[in-house]
């Protein structure tokens, strides 16, 4: 069918817009990159937008990478992800199914979930007197235990777990299933791309997360990197990192030094995208289409 040029004017404008949107978003990221990369007295004399690296180098990675706080953040924060993201699944996925399947919802087991999951996460009490009363102040599991369920990604999950026809699990009840099976070997098979998008939520949000953390944790050892990466950034001190350096080194690694820091912090969560990609649009839709 011939477009008309009103409509065909909307499709260019739309195209402008996006690739605007694309560019002021992106933009930001690039300059971090070549900023990091690029002579630190050059940089301290640089104003305005920076097209092409000044030179390359990579003292200021290497600065990074030798910090052992960063090294440690790291440690930590890998830590809370994994441990997290494997609870948040867990009780997720199953707080899900016991909500979107019919007669379930007394089930000894799927109910004593529920509840253990609603007192010890914040449902029932404040974040802090559950870290307080279980004796978590100053652990890396407050960053764990009582976060570990988000309300819109049940939400979502429920939703995609209506999704599955009633069919499927009346044939495995007459096959002799039971809930435990059906949820292991029909809802999370069938599941997967929403599984991987709310994994993917997870993972960023606590690979992200430093405001709980600056709560809880007192000992700097057990600092996160994004926790790390804040009181770089705000107090504007790189003095930690460059330890014995030459005075006159110090001016130029600190001005590429941040740049660097926030490379490193971020490249890591970056590189996850690709891998969940191809399930993130399918899921989210799933996720939303049914109520």
């Amino acid at each position: 069918m011939k477009r008309s040029w009103s409509e065909r004017m909307f499709d260019w404008v739309i195209i402008w817009i996006m690739v605007v949107l694309v560019l002021l978003t992106a933009y930001p990221l690039y300059y971090v990159l070549i900023a990091s990369i690029s002579d630190g007295s050059r940089m301290m004399a640089h104003s305005g937008l920076l097209l092409l690296p000044y030179g390359f180098h990579l003292e200021a990675y290497t600065k990074v990478l030798a910090n052992p706080s960063i090294v440690q953040g790291y440690v930590n924060t890998l830590f809370v992800v994994c441990a997290s993201v494997v609870l948040n699944m867990t009780v997720t996925s199953l707080a899900a199914y016991v909500l979107s399947r019919k007669n379930v919802y007394w089930n000894p087991f799927f109910t004593f979930l529920i509840v253990f999951t609603m007192f010890f996460t914040g449902g029932l009490i404040p974040f802090y007197l559950v870290v307080k009363g279980m004796g978590l102040m100053n652990s890396l599991w407050s960053l764990v235990i009582p976060f570990a369920v988000n309300t819109f990604n049940l939400i979502v999950m429920r939703t995609s777990f209506l999704a599955i026809p009633d069919s499927l699990e009346e044939s495995a009840k007459i096959d002799g299933a039971n809930h435990p099976t059906i949820f292991a070997r029909i809802i999370i098979p069938l599941s997967m791309p929403v599984m991987a998008v709310m994994a993917l939520y997870y993972t960023v949000e606590k690979w992200n997360g430093w405001f709980y953390a600056s709560l809880f944790l007192k000992d700097r050892q057990l600092f996160p990197l994004q926790l790390i990466l804040r009181e770089i950034l705000i107090s504007n001190s790189t003095d930690l990192m460059l330890g014995t350096t030459a005075a006159d080194q110090i001016v130029q690694v600190s001005a590429t030094l941040q740049y660097a820091t926030i490379v490193v912090a971020t490249l890591p969560i970056l590189c996850v995208y690709p891998f969940v990609q191809r399930y993130f649009v399918k899921g989210v839709m799933i996720g939303a289409v049914k109520g």
